[in-house]
């Protein structure tokens, strides 16, 4: 059974466009009063050692005191991590199980952790090379989410950019072995992260000046040490980058894809779910279809014909909605983010006082990549919307983003990843650590229809935005199962076999957004093989799932579903 088929399982019930990584808040203790049965002490006590052995991710969950440290990406690391992941499942299969939350608990971590070693085991974990979720970008990215208020915050950021060059070292070495036993490395993977890595050294310099910024009157006493420590990153980022260029991409594959073979336990990670992925991909081309037809009647809409192409400019050329400054598209979203939170918050959702402040904000990157960051468990710090905006980006348009909004922050991630943070039922690991794309991703994404099913779509370019929304996520089902598996293409691309160029003309022909922002949709999907088609086959199980409720529960609501549902926190979709 579905673990999240079945909300009744909570004792205690009443308690989305390029999305990157959506990362948790930090928790110094348990919430008062919580439950702590054997299995919560043996998640719990994973947490700990998640967090010490890999700092860059406690960062980002908020978990220990490693933030003046960077993660080993050395081949005896990251065996190391797999090994206790091994050990934690061979524990969970021992305990005593006693109750339903400790049940689900087992179910989701047995899950998570069977397909993290089954893919650790493929060699898929050590020396990964793509443009979204490896070592460059973790590296570069965690100094994002690092506080510099204080001294010894401070102190952390400069003790991490010192350890840099350790942890890009390590890279070299998981790099180094995954030449030499496998699996491949895309060589346009290889291509695109070194130009990342040359970067690289820019990013943490905009931190570093946010630290030296904070520091006022000690900033003199500081800057020598951050400028010498930068200065060895500096040259760390460019020995990563060199190592790509000189090492990996003479031996790199040429090709994309993955193949099948490879493809199936990837697919299954971050989706938490076992399905086919040639079903999936007629799936994905029959909800495209659908979409499509609905963007058709809408266009009449916008201009009397149902060519949605014509809408979408009329759209576009529309100054209702467009912004040339993106500060105050950024302040826009952060109207939108209120106005939804005070809006649902009183009718379909039960919203907690804690939860009702969403932080939008510029991310120092520039990948076009949307996240959130959870509040952390203390609630001092909010939950917050981050926006990386191309460097050619000059424009904005608000009818695309609308849904967007609502996919990062309420109803989407804000209230999915919030509602967990404050549950007095969850233990940490399933506050902070329990989370995959197919449930999250398709939480969020539900969320972005569901706001058309309350009527809150009403503009017809804020539903066009959704329906384009819903579009993209089927075709990165059909493009990244297509080109990966190789799959026969649509004639409207040419047919035969899937590649990149036959991908990028159906993205284009597809998908209403900036190009930098598309080219690097396309980029990540073609290096991160499994993870987008998440969304959109995750959707797919959250709305059969409400339907069997609701069918399963004569009087109840939607409302009484969602409450239900959203107290079990992240959980995987099959058990």
């Amino acid at each position: 059974m579905s673990t999240a088929s079945n909300p009744d399982q909570n004792p205690n019930p009443d308690t989305g466009r390029s999305e990157g990584r959506h990362r948790r808040g930090d928790s110094s203790s348990d919430t008062p009063g919580s439950r702590n049965s054997a299995i919560d002490e043996i998640a719990d006590a994973y947490l700990e050692r998640i967090a010490a052995a890999d700092p860059i991710t406690g960062t980002h969950l908020g978990v220990g005191d490693h933030d003046h440290l960077l993660t080993d990406f050395s081949p005896e690391a990251v065996a190391a991590r797999t090994a206790d992941a091994q050990a934690v499942l061979d524990a969970l299969s021992r305990a005593q199980i006693a109750d339903d939350v400790d049940r689900v608990t087992v179910a989701t971590m047995s899950d998570a952790l069977g397909r993290q070693i089954t893919v650790a085991q493929a060699g898929e974990s050590v020396g990964e090379v793509n443009v979204i979720e490896s070592p460059l970008q973790a590296v570069r990215d965690v100094f994002d989410v690092m506080a510099t208020g204080t001294a010894d915050e401070r102190a952390a950021v400069l003790a991490r950019v010192r350890a840099i060059p350790g942890s890009l070292d390590s890279a070299i070495e998981g790099l180094r072995y995954r030449l030499a036993h496998g699996p491949s490395i895309a060589r346009r993977q290889v291509d695109l992260v070194a130009e990342q890595a040359d970067d690289a050294p820019a990013a943490v310099r905009h931190n570093i000046d946010r630290a030296l910024a904070d520091a006022g009157s000690d900033a003199s006493s500081l800057s020598a040490a951050l400028d010498a420590a930068h200065a060895d990153a500096a040259a760390a980022f460019a020995r990563y980058a060199h190592a790509l260029r000189t090492e990996a991409a003479p031996v790199a594959a040429v090709d994309d894809a993955v193949g099948i073979d490879r493809y199936r336990p990837l697919l299954g990670l971050y989706l938490s779910d076992d399905i086919d992925p040639l079903d999936a991909y007629a799936w994905g081309l029959d909800h495209l279809d659908s979409v499509v037809a609905e963007q058709k009647t809408l266009a009449k809409e916008v201009t009397g014909s149902d060519d949605v192409t014509a809408a979408m400019a009329a759209l576009d050329a529309d100054a209702r909605y467009t912004m040339t400054d993106k500060h105050a598209f950024v302040n826009w979203m952060q109207s939108l983010a209120d106005l939804a939170v005070a809006d649902l918050g009183d009718t379909e959702f039960v919203i907690p006082e804690q939860l009702r402040h969403i932080e939008c904000r510029l991310a120092p990157s520039s990948t076009g990549a949307i996240y959130y960051t959870a509040p952390s468990a203390d609630l001092t710090r909010p939950g917050r919307m981050w926006w990386s905006v191309p460097s050619d980006q000059n424009e904005f348009h608000t009818w695309q983003e609308t849904t967007t909004v609502f996919h990062e922050g309420v109803p989407g991630h804000h209230l999915q990843l919030g509602a967990a943070m404050i549950s007095p039922e969850l233990n940490r690991w399933r506050k902070q650590a329990s989370f995959t794309s197919g449930h999250g991703e398709g939480w969020a994404l539900y969320a972005e229809r569901l706001m058309d099913e309350l009527g809150r779509l009403t503009d017809p370019g804020d539903r066009m935005g959704m329906l384009d929304s819903q579009r993209l996520r089927a075709v990165r089902v059909i493009v990244d199962i297509g080109v990966h598996c190789r799959l026969t293409a649509p004639e409207s691309v040419g047919g035969g076999i899937w590649d990149a160029d036959k991908a990028w003309q159906f993205l284009t022909d597809n998908v209403a957004m900036n190009r930098s922002t598309l080219r690097f949709e396309l980029d990540r999907y073609l290096g991160w093989p499994g993870q987008a088609p998440s969304y959109a086959l995750g959707q797919r199980v959250w709305r059969e799932v409400r339907q069997a409720y609701l069918d399963a529960h004569p009087g109840h609501t939607r409302k009484d579903f969602h409450a239900r549902a959203l107290a079990l926190g992240g959980v995987s979709l099959v058990s």
